[in-house]
């Protein structure tokens, strides 16, 4: 992928930001209209003339945010900080009365290999009785087709702004049609881009994209996408759009937030999933993803692999340790980059939180014509020894592309692994169709370890990611007469 760089630097980079009041994720702040998505943006600045004209204060915009909490916290793309150069960013928020203010709002933490950042306001101005909200993550699991809405906010001059001058509220509808992982800057770690059919225009680069649905933000404005094909183009011609949007996934301001404790609000009330809830006899629920990305497909593998993890899941839902039980070059590594920033409900024994160990596995699929044969994979018992482990398959059968696919994609699966080993149920976490039918299709006819927690055999969690590349020689299935 290639972003327009010279537009995103110039396109004044934004803030989104989600709230968590509670450790229980609740819902009850979600936006109904548009009132309450425009009382949570604010755009970012730097004020440059301490005089004000009848215009009111100069000031920089340098783009678009939105608060994440009462606390006074923000999110936004990195990149919008990079454009003040080492100095003081500032919000301009107006009150219900008196004339606009410009706030600070500090560096909490960066992550420049995802392109998210997290600020605070101080002073809060949840507490100061300014006209401030705030907006849910949308923890419900993602699919194309989706209907989108890209909000934002800018001075009516953006060049020569003023804080006396009107501001100019601006929502792009669109639809979500497509996943692409990038670099967005050279050596960096890959970040997955949600696609959606809609212009990025100055002054929106890290706004919120909010679900249609869920009214819950499921990624952070990066910029025009540039890399187009023709699948990109037809979908951007569908809804007669002007142009392909990228956004960043919320997936890593999720786990940045996680990383600092700092909580949010989801757009779901419970975004667990709903086997999870089900306790064992002595009262043991195991750990239930929060948010998880998939992993690029490496572009120098000639065939499939696949790479099995044991990894434990902390008492914060976080991942701590990873032990590797099979997998290499090149699908390692970009597994590895990607688990690193998942995150999820810890593990519960008699109500408290406890550690766990879940086992993850990926597999990368690839479309051949003819199609080959796909025998099982079989293993030797993975870590036989160790007292605590995940559910871990001891056979695999690869997933078959299927005919009527013409397209990358990939498909995540959250398992229940019987204490006999058995998969006792299967639920879709990214949906990607058709591809999704052939992902499932396999993973019913692998088989598994079961986990263990202090030596004891348990009921255990299995994350099974499917990745499939399309190599332009499957043959689309003709449409039915």
């Amino acid at each position: 992928m290639k972003l327009d760089c010279k537009r995103v630097a110039q396109a004044l980079a934004a803030i989104a930001c989600i709230l968590w009041l509670s450790a229980t994720h609740s819902a009850s702040a979600a936006p109904t209209d548009d009132a309450a998505l425009s009382a949570a943006l604010c755009p970012i600045v730097y004020p440059v003339d301490p005089v004000p004209s009848e215009r009111g204060h100069r000031y920089l915009f340098y783009g678009n945010g939105f608060f994440i909490n009462e606390q006074g916290y923000l999110i936004t793309v990195a990149h919008v900080l990079s454009q003040i150069r080492g100095g003081q960013p500032y919000i301009l928020l107006r009150p219900p009365a008196g004339p606009p203010r410009f706030i600070p709002a500090t560096l909490v933490a960066l992550d420049r290999d995802h392109d998210v950042a997290i600020l605070r306001a101080a002073p809060n101005p949840f507490e100061a009785g300014l006209k401030v909200g705030f907006l849910p993550l949308a923890g419900d699991p993602l699919a194309r087709g989706r209907a989108v809405l890209a909000a934002s906010i800018s001075p009516s001059k953006p060049l020569d702004a003023h804080t006396l001058d009107a501001s100019v509220d601006e929502r792009s509808f669109g639809e979500l049609f497509d996943f692409q992982f990038s670099q967005l800057e050279k050596g960096r770690s890959d970040t997955e881009l949600l696609l959606f059919n809609h212009q990025v225009r100055p002054g929106q680069s890290g706004a919120p994209l909010v679900s249609a649905g869920s009214q819950g933000v499921i990624g952070l404005v990066e910029g025009q996408w540039l890399r187009s094909n023709s699948v990109l183009l037809a979908a951007a011609a569908h809804a007669d759009a002007q142009g392909v949007g990228a956004a960043v996934s919320i997936h890593y301001a999720i786990a940045l937030l996680q990383q600092k404790n700092i909580a949010w609000h989801n757009a779901s009330e419970d975004s667990r999933p709903s086997d999870s809830s089900a306790a064992q006899a002595d009262g043991f629920s195991p750990p239930a993803p929060l948010s998880l990305v998939a992993s690029p497909y490496p572009s120098q593998s000639l065939f499939g692999g696949e790479v099995v993890l044991d990894v434990l899941i902390d008492t914060r839902g976080r991942v701590t340790d990873t032990r590797v039980v099979r997998g290499a070059p090149p699908f390692l590594e970009n597994v590895l980059s990607s688990v690193r920033t998942w995150t999820f409900f810890p593990a519960r024994l008699g109500g408290l939180p406890v550690a766990a160990r879940v086992g993850i596995t990926f597999q990368f699929s690839q479309s051949y014509e003819p199609l080959r044969a796909t025998p099982a994979h079989d293993y030797d018992e993975p870590l036989p020894d160790s007292p605590d482990r995940g559910a871990l398959p001891v056979s695999t059968v690869p997933s078959k592309y299927p005919a009527a696919g013409a397209e990358d994609g990939s498909v995540i699966l959250y398992g229940l692994v019987g204490s006999q080993g058995q998969l006792t149920s299967v639920q879709i976490l990214r949906d990607s169709e058709p591809l999704t039918a052939a992902a499932l299709a396999a993973v019913h006819q692998w088989r598994f370890v079961p986990g263990r927690l202090g030596g004891r055999d348990i009921e255990s969690v299995a994350i099974l990611v499917v990745a499939f590349r399309y190599t332009g020689t499957a043959r689309p299935v003709p449409p039915a007469n």
